[in-house]
């Protein structure tokens, strides 16, 4: 059986009613070996930056956010529309035609107050990714094209910063992670560039499930990269297909 001492999470020199809130907040993850008190340091000390706030963004930041992480930016140049309120749960009615992030910091300062969020009402580009980048600890990919995820993967490798990949289109999704230590990077996924991006779009159609159900799994490994608990999607790819309910872990 797993113990934890309460009293170790308070800081001695400033016990209040703030840390017993606190302590009541993440008492599931203070009660678990693999996360514990420790674990939980250090997801109130991380820094996360989410790309992209719309299918997948939603439950990844609703459940970042809930998990308490420390600082958490958000980037993403779009704004809220009726399309989007059949999957992208962050938002609603009287949002649309607002901009996603501003909606989305309200939203999760509503849900968490303690944490930091940073917005970012941009586009990523090769020419802010870096600058934008280097502020986190970790990476994680609510995107919806080739380019963009090129470029988090270069930019994020050459710092060295983890990078938690999610995809989904129709029924299907998928999930790694890149730039662990002598782990695996995007590129070796998917090498060529050129070909992948030169595909015709894909369809636009997804089941509205599916993002919420792919950005958990990216939530949840996120936390493991942060706690160092559980085993990673490190040279894996996790895969699903809601028609079948077939998932599978392939090698690479």
């Amino acid at each position: 059986m797993c113990y934890f001492n309460t009293a170790l999470f308070l800081d001695e020199r400033n016990i209040g009613m703030e840390k017993i809130k606190m302590q009541e907040r993440y008492a599931r993850h203070l009660m678990l070996c693999e996360i514990g008190e420790e674990g939980q340091r250090k997801i109130l000390n991380s820094n996360v930056l989410l790309v992209g706030v719309g299918g997948l963004g939603s439950p990844i930041a609703l459940y970042l956010t809930s998990a308490g992480i420390g600082r958490l930016g958000l980037i993403d140049d779009d704004v809220v529309s009726f399309s989007n309120l059949q999957r992208q749960v962050l938002y609603g009615e009287s949002e649309i035609g607002q901009l996603k992030v501003k909606c989305a910091c309200r939203r999760l300062q509503a849900l968490n107050s303690q944490i930091q969020i940073d917005t970012y009402s941009c586009r990523l580009s090769k020419e802010n990714a870096e600058s934008i980048l280097s502020r986190y600890d970790v990476i994680v990919d609510g995107t919806d094209n080739f380019q963009t995820r090129y470029l988090l993967s270069d930019v994020s490798a050459r710092l060295g910063i983890p990078y938690v990949y999610g995809a989904i289109r129709e029924f299907e999704g998928q999930v790694s992670v890149f730039n662990m230590p002598n782990g695996r990077t995007y590129r070796d996924l998917y090498p060529n560039e050129s070909e992948l991006c030169s595909m015709s779009r894909p369809s636009l159609g997804v089941m509205g499930v599916l993002p919420g159900i792919v950005g958990c799994v990216e939530a949840s490994e996120t936390i493991k990269v942060i706690t160092q608990c559980g085993e990673l999607l490190s040279g894996k790819l996790w895969t699903i297909d809601l028609l079948t309910m077939q998932s599978s872990i392939i090698s690479f």
